[in-house]
């Protein structure tokens, strides 16, 4: 069995889109598409910045996501694959979990450029620049993520937000407990803990705003099933049921993304082979989780040809 995988922020980077673009029609019909429905030029952002612009949520999430569903298209129109064909299952990081749901048909192209959009717009306005932040927490397992977070709290917000893998766990909250942790991090046993350069504490209840934000979104757009269940960040368990799907999305806003958990479920379910496509962060993190799976990164024409020539 076979999942096809879309990864979350952190993947965007200037000049992403711009090789597949220039080789295929495909590619460029979606990032036009996805440029009309946000009505701004965030391709040529991709392609050619500045960084500093590319890396606001608000962009970089939209981003993430039209370069992903371009590999995708590129994939179907010019390989003659149906997503349902040959994935089982999809998911994805964060907001690749939005990237998932459109590549299985259950959002359109403009409804998900849109969607992120918007979620990246309330989660930056969520929390006030500077009052929050990000870790990550190297060589430690959630457990112990968990319980350097709860040691340098003091009263303050300071959960795990990403359970990624086995050797990675992201930590979410007030800046001062998250600049607290990162010395505390060592002395607890971790390897060592690194502040992230994000705008904003995701995944932790100060998001609350967000997701409220999200909620009422999520309710004036058609869902429909996926072609393919979705494994959910928060549940890391398979959905089908859009209102579920729904559901799930709000929440995965203030809740923890259990990706190392996802990986698992799904190998327990049957998946031996992971696709990710539009990223090269997921595929390590599988390999990480679930050494005897394969896992593939699918970013450019020739790694769409190896591809299809393994399907």
């Amino acid at each position: 069995m076979r999942a096809f995988i879309f990864p979350g922020q952190g993947s965007q980077s200037v000049g992403m889109g711009s090789a597949l673009a220039a080789a295929s029609p495909y590619a460029r019909e979606v990032f036009q598409e996805v440029d009309d429905a946000l009505g701004q030029h965030l391709f040529k952002l991709m392609s050619a910045g500045p960084d500093s612009d590319l890396m606001l949520t608000e962009n970089a999430q939209p981003a993430i996501m039209a370069n992903a569903i371009a590999t995708l298209r590129v994939l179907e129109r010019e390989g003659g694959v149906r997503l349902a064909d040959k994935a089982d299952f999809v998911a994805g990081h964060s907001l690749g979990e939005y990237t998932a749901l459109c590549a299985a048909g259950a959002f359109d192209l403009p409804t998900t450029a849109r969607l992120l959009k918007l979620r990246g717009q309330a989660m930056q306005a969520a929390v006030p620049v500077g009052e929050g932040a990000m870790a990550a927490i190297l060589g430690a397992d959630r457990d112990k993520a968990q319980a350097i977070a709860d040691a340098a709290a003091e009263g303050e917000v300071c959960t795990v937000a990403n359970d990624n893998d086995p050797s990675q766990v992201v930590i979410s909250g007030a800046k001062a407990a998250i600049e607290r942790a990162v010395p505390l991090a060592k002395e607890m046993g971790a390897k060592r803990a690194i502040l992230l350069p994000v705008s904003a504490p995701f995944h932790c209840p100060l998001m609350r705003p967000a997701a409220d934000a999200m909620a009422d979104a999520l309710e004036k757009v058609t869902l429909q099933s996926p072609l393919v269940p979705l494994y959910a960040n928060v549940t890391a368990a398979p959905v089908a049921d859009p209102a579920m799907i729904a559901s799930l999305l709000v929440e995965q806003v203030t809740g923890m993304v259990r990706w190392r958990e996802s990986v698992l479920a799904m190998v327990a379910g049957g998946v031996h082979d992971f696709v990710e496509l539009g990223g090269k962060v997921l595929g390590p993190m599988v390999k990480r989780t679930a050494p005897d799976a394969t896992a593939t990164s699918v970013v450019t024409m020739d790694d769409i040809e190896a591809l299809l020539k393994a399907l």
